[in-house]
């Protein structure tokens, strides 16, 4: 950092980050090196394994003594043991790693075994729901959670929240839940995530969510038929993994994160409302009882949320690495209505999330199938909303699920999703 720049005094004294390969994993090494002497010590890195070369050369660089691989194919130690040697040699530096860690659950017993306390942090940048495990154990540990895994909150929501150790434990990294959390820093509340601090008499009227429209904004239902995944995962304003590519264009991940407020925030999920901002310039807003609407704009870069959910409350200097809005220039941000006729997404997880405390396990669970089966060329993009919607309203719901049942829950839900994608290709799907 800069010499006149003050040093947070909430930055971590060590840090693990999982998905390290990923979109948010890439990008949060790149504002740890951004803070220099006092970027926190990296004590594990996690990746999924299709990137082998890029974890071997973040652990050397960062000396990192744990890694952990949770996909990646038989021999994967061998394989990451010859990378390392490999990078190790590139850099003129030793191989600092001393446990390799494979299997599903390679994450988990990562954070577990770091012994965490709360003045560390955990950044959860995994994709899909693979991340609740994690995200559990990083609660338990007391350790701080940087959280962009939106999908471990929906579909753990209940179970996530009981399993905090203090308020604000959670900081949110998705821009959009950090942008309402910054704006609700403005108003007389009490601080902290995953509280009732909304309840009440609270001076919140309604939470807006913004979403950019995806790469289909302003076409009509009948518009939409025939899409590839070239054009899907062609998105104007964000650079994501494809996953949440896909999400972005059929507006599903903007669902899930109306379901991520509500959870993280504590605001009903009738009181959160969502607005397409081409522009994606504001991140949310929040509407106060007065009248009044707070927004935070930043450019649309994910390392402000991330270099955020490092230093909450403070803010680190990020000069040089995030470019500010330049307002010398003539700018104009505009404003739509979501068209829930042509992007049906958001209605259906308000649906889901207020049916019962499975509902929206069951919507991220079928629409990670869907996504798949899309990508692989085996579904239309138009039919990924449909199956979503379709195992939603097969499924009975619970109340006050345990793990056991959220798991079950999501089996079934992944199951049957599949079966209805077979049936759309007559059978021939796996």
């Amino acid at each position: 950092m800069t010499s006149h720049a003050p040093v947070p005094s909430h930055l971590p004294q060590r840090l693990v980050l999982l998905g390290s390969t990923g979109s948010i994993g890439t990008q949060t090494l790149e504002v740890l090196s951004r803070l220099g002497a006092h970027a926190p010590r990296v004590v594990a890195l996690a990746a999924g394994g299709s990137r082998l070369e890029l974890l071997a050369r973040q652990a050397i660089t960062w000396e990192v003594p744990v890694l952990a691989v949770t996909g990646g194919g038989e021999d994967l130690s061998d394989r990451l043991r010859q990378a390392l040697r490999a990078a190790a040699a590139q850099a003129g530096r030793p191989d600092p790693v001393t446990t390799i860690l494979t299997g599903p659950d390679a994450a988990t017993t990562a954070v577990q075994a770091a012994e965490l306390g709360a003045c560390d942090t955990v950044v959860n940048g995994i994709t899909g729901s693979v991340g609740l495990l994690p995200t559990l154990a990083a609660l338990a540990s007391g350790a701080r959670l940087a959280l962009a895994n939106k999908e471990s909150l929906v579909v753990g929501g209940a179970l996530v929240r009981q399993a905090l150790a203090r308020p604000g434990q959670i900081v949110p990294v998705d821009s959009e839940h950090s942008a309402i959390a910054q704006a609700l820093a403005c108003g007389r509340h009490e601080k902290g995530l995953t509280s009732p601090v909304l309840s009440g008499r609270s001076e919140v009227r309604r939470l807006v969510l913004t979403a950019s429209g995806g790469p289909f904004r302003g076409r009509s239902r009948a518009e939409l038929t025939g899409i590839s995944a070239a054009a899907a995962l062609k998105h104007p304003t964000w650079d994501m993994g494809p996953v949440v590519t896909i999400n972005s264009s059929t507006l599903i991940n903007k669902g899930l994160e109306l379901i991520e407020a509500h959870l993280l925030f504590d605001v009903a999920p009738e009181r959160i409302d969502v607005v397409v901002h081409p522009q994606s310039v504001i991140h949310s807003m929040v509407e106060f009882t007065d009248g009044a609407t707070i927004a935070q704009a930043s450019p649309p870069d994910m390392r402000l949320p991330i270099a955020l959910g490092l230093t909450w409350p403070e803010r680190p200097d990020l000069s040089g690495l995030v470019t500010p809005n330049d307002w010398r220039e003539p700018v104009s941000w505009t404003f739509e209505p979501l068209d829930s006729a042509a992007f049906p997404a958001v209605d259906l997880a308000r649906s889901a999330v207020a049916a019962s405390d499975t509902h929206p396990a069951v919507l991220n669970a079928a629409n990670e199938q869907a996504v798949a089966a899309f990508l692989a060329g085996g579904l239309e993009w138009l039919d990924i909303v449909e199956i979503d919607a379709a195992v939603v309203g097969e499924h009975e719901g619970l109340t006050g699920p345990g793990l056991d049942d959220v798991l079950a829950v999501e089996t079934w839900a992944r199951a049957r999703a599949d079966e209805l994608i077979a049936a759309q290709n007559g059978g021939t799907h796996s």
